[in-house]
């Protein structure tokens, strides 16, 4: 297998990153491509409930938990204060594959494709960021510096995030002209 491949979607809350990413996968592995992501989230989650021996692990102070069964397995590590992993951490932490799909760390140094809807009344974050290499828009953007896809045509933007994805020791080199991986 070659070097994976990266690629982020970007845009403000309630955008579409989401629900682009979902219609995008089936796409991409019908293609025969094998599709990894990367979320990160700006506020505390659990993949875990109480009441679970993987939670009870966790709460009496395992820094990794690792849950395992015949159709899935999940490493859950606790940070304990420590600092935020970084995304250069997490890529490198991403099993092989051919596509990584970043979404979030919109202010981050590897090539972005925005998610961008007028109707959210928020500016676009495309003029301030060199690295969006492209725009997924339901509306028009006339006068736009990187190509603008229509954000319904899910078959043309898998196209294009294939052509503009960056292999990940590219990405891994941008992200390290900024110790914390940030812009």
């Amino acid at each position: 297998m070659s070097e994976a491949r990266v690629l982020g979607i970007v845009g403000w809350s309630g955008s579409g990153k989401t629900a682009l990413i979902v219609k995008l996968i089936p796409l991409l592995t019908r293609r025969g491509i094998q599709v990894a992501t990367l979320k990160h989230a700006h506020h505390a989650f659990d993949v875990d409930h109480p009441g679970k021996d993987s939670f009870m692990h966790r709460q009496a102070g395992a820094c990794e938990v690792i849950v395992s069964s015949e159709h899935r397995w999940v490493l859950m590590h606790e940070l304990r204060g420590a600092p935020e992993v970084t995304l250069p951490e997490l890529l490198r932490r991403v099993s092989p594959c051919d596509l990584i799909l970043v979404e979030g760390f919109k202010t981050h140094r590897h090539p972005k494709l925005e998610v961008f809807r007028a109707a959210l009344g928020k500016p676009p974050l495309y003029p301030d960021d060199p690295n969006i290499v492209a725009l997924a828009s339901d509306g028009k953007l006339p006068g736009a510096r990187v190509p603008v896809l229509d954000l319904n045509d899910t078959e043309a933007i898998a196209t294009e995030i294939l052509n503009l994805a960056r292999p990940l020791s590219q990405v891994l080199s941008s992200l390290a002209t900024h110790a914390d991986g940030s812009s």
